[in-house]
């Protein structure tokens, strides 16, 4: 059974946020990763390094609030609007592949379905009703 959790976009704010929501809600992150740990971190400026590539924060039964900054040196522009995705997080490639080509259908792809350096095969697209979708299926999934 797939999962669908919200992915929420912030202008440079994301890790104030989520310790917002954090002290909300309660829990502990399940990861928080800057940018600068990823494989392209040496190449940023000092200020974008430190913004929040990814953080996970469950919430209740299986849900998970998660974000990331926007960042303008990657021509990323925040609007109200694209400032949330919806995350598919389904139990097989061929899974992955049958939702994200189905619902790129008369849509716009802004990346495709590949494996990313976090060990998952992950896509991302905009259906045609202006919807964003992020496609990710982990490898390395606890059996159930």
């Amino acid at each position: 059974m797939i999962t669908v959790n919200p992915y929420l976009n912030f202008n440079g704010n994301t890790e104030d946020a989520f310790n917002f929501y954090k002290s909300v809600f309660g829990g502990e992150f399940l990861g928080l990763q800057r940018f600068k740990d990823t494989p392209y971190g040496e190449q940023m400026s000092a200020k974008d390094k430190e913004k929040i590539m990814h953080v996970a924060l469950p919430l209740g039964k299986g849900n998970i609030l998660m974000g990331t900054d926007v960042l303008e040196s990657m021509g990323q522009k925040l609007d109200v609007g694209n400032n949330i995705s919806l995350t598919i997080n389904p139990e097989s490639e061929a899974e992955a592949e049958k939702y994200f080509n189905s619902l790129a259908q008369g849509g716009t792809v802004m990346m495709p379905l590949e494996k990313a350096f976090w060990g998952a095969y992950f896509g991302m697209l905009t259906d045609k009703f202006g919807i964003q979708w992020m496609v990710n299926y982990e490898y390395n999934q606890p059996k159930k």
